[in-house]
């Protein structure tokens, strides 16, 4: 299990939110925090008992801020603000997403900003603690005033309301929490806000992908080393003085690592010399470093703009530690939602010259001595022909995914909120992004792995030769057609896995 995370003790980071999310490290809070908690909500309740109203406190919400509540209605305007805004709908979410924005909004609720009491920060950790996941759907979120129909689901779960998701079954809040011991929350002034004003889920959805990005960009840079090899291409291009005339980061790790992943291979060797009349290699093969580099360095962005996310307290209002309750907008997604569109640019990029790289490896034309698509018996057999039509179509998908959400603003609540950031539905489209992505360097995989095998008796190099082996072990070698779905889920499993980078050993950075 991983270490586990003590809210207050220090600043979160991205892989503390990754080793609660996946790897379920238990949440608590530091001692400190809960006092400043404790201190913090004294100036709520001084508010509350306050003859002028305080928006939040004893006010209505959004377009109704102006009407006052009266203290024996606060309880039940708290609970109706949870109820009528857990309004989502579609498909359940994943639940790790869930469980991201319940760790996030628990992070902000422990700043000392939110007002909170210490027992709600402390039943949402006992939630998360419980693997206690409530159901989100899947559309809700217009980004601004954050999250609020996702994070309001989640905030009904405390109330011992709505479904959850408890080992393994789909069963009534209530019962979840009456199963481990914990009693449902009653929301006094302020605290339906706090559980539902935040950018939690996009954060959350974005610092997921980041981490699955930078997994899938070093397997990008593997799968293309192999179709190099196979396509009898140079590593020339790839060595670190000519790197150098162009000194982007991302561009200089790819290729890197792409040099360091060809040394050794007898593939390349025989191509060496003056008997080869090439002068050089296609665009998708000798400009891979770059499409590549520029997808790391625009993951370094979205990660500088989630890190700064990441030690940022979002809520509306907020309250500052001499007191006062003051509105403000730090609950607007764009900062997070322009990135979350800006990733999805170099996710579809990557993918796209992966499938020119695997189409190239099935052309004759082009592929120097390879079989019309890597056929057995050509003709008889079509070889990974139809894998690259579902490359292709998955390719044609991302591009339509990297259009972006966070230009499409939408109007809600009366004009009040007239300008809201659709970082949710960026953060949707990212995920499902990633996926394709999955897959289409699966498919490279797959056609990269039997093209070195057809090339024997040349040997592939050390570290590639250790990826094809590892394939092996669960798709058979080249041979009459077979049914290919399952290999290319087989494929799949291995990238999503992190298995691939196990066996390549290759530990250039």
């Amino acid at each position: 299990m991983p270490e586990p995370v003590l809210l207050g003790s220090k600043p979160m980071t991205a892989a503390e939110v990754v080793d609660v999310v996946r790897g379920r490290a238990y949440v608590g809070l530091a001692e400190a925090v809960e006092k400043n908690l404790a201190a913090t909500r004294q100036h709520i309740e001084k508010l509350a008992d306050a003859t002028s109203p305080t928006y939040g406190v004893s006010t209505g919400f959004g377009a109704l801020a102006t009407r006052h509540i009266p203290v024996e209605s606060r309880t039940a305007l708290q609970r109706s603000l949870i109820r009528s805004h857990a309004a989502g709908a579609g498909p359940a979410v994943e639940p790790e997403v869930v469980r991201a924005l319940m760790l996030l909004r628990l992070r902000t609720l422990a700043s000392g900003y939110t007002g909170v009491r210490p027992e709600t920060a402390q039943t949402l950790a006992a939630l998360l603690n419980a693997d206690i996941t409530p159901i989100v759907h899947e559309y809700g979120s217009l980004g601004c005033s954050g999250d609020l129909a996702p994070l309001a689901a989640v905030a009904l779960a405390l109330m011992g309301e709505g479904e959850v998701v408890h080992a393994g079954t789909r069963r009534p809040a209530e019962e979840a929490l009456r199963a481990e011991g914990i009693t449902p929350l009653v929301l006094a002034e302020k605290e339906g806000l706090a559980l539902t004003n935040g950018t939690d889920g996009m954060l959350g959805m974005l610092l997921l992908a980041a981490a699955d990005l930078h997994r899938l960009l070093d397997i990008a840079d593997l799968t293309a080393a192999m179709s190099v090899e196979a396509l009898l291409g140079t590593d020339r291009a790839f060595a670190a003085d000519l790197q150098a005339l162009r000194p982007h980061p991302g561009q200089a790790v790819s290729a890197a690592r792409m040099f360091a992943a060809l040394q050794g291979s007898k593939i390349v060797e025989s191509h060496r010399g003056p008997d080869c009349n090439r002068v050089q290699d296609a665009y998708s093969l000798r400009c891979a470093p770059q499409v590549h580099g520029a997808a790391r360095d625009t993951l370094a962005h979205a990660e500088l703009v989630a890190d700064r996310e990441l030690q940022s307290a979002v809520d509306n209002p907020v309250v500052l530690p001499d007191g006062r309750v003051e509105s403000n907008g730090n609950f607007h997604g764009a900062p997070v939602g322009y990135v979350l569109d800006f990733l999805a640019v170099p996710v579809a990029d990557v993918a796209s010259i992966a499938e020119r790289r695997t189409d190239r490896m099935l052309d004759q034309a082009r592929s120097h001595g390879l079989p019309p698509f890597l056929a057995h018996d050509p003709g008889v057999d079509s070889g990974h022909m139809i894998a690259q039509y579902t490359q292709a179509g998955v390719v044609s998908e991302l591009k339509r995914l990297a259009v972006p959400a966070s230009v499409d603003s939408i109007p809600s609540s009366a004009m009040q909120e007239d300008h809201v950031s659709m970082g949710w539905s960026a953060a949707r489209k990212l995920r499902k992004a990633v996926d394709g992505l999955t897959t289409v360097l699966a498919v490279e995989l797959l056609t990269a792995a039997r093209a070195l095998d057809l090339r024997a008796p040349l040997t592939p190099s050390p570290v590639t030769g250790r990826v094809r082996d590892l394939l092996r072990t669960r798709v058979e070698a080249p041979g009459p057609d077979r049914h290919l779905a399952p290999e290319i889920a087989a494929a799949e499993e291995l990238v999503r896995s992190g298995a691939v980078l196990a066996a390549a050993e290759l530990e250039v950075r």
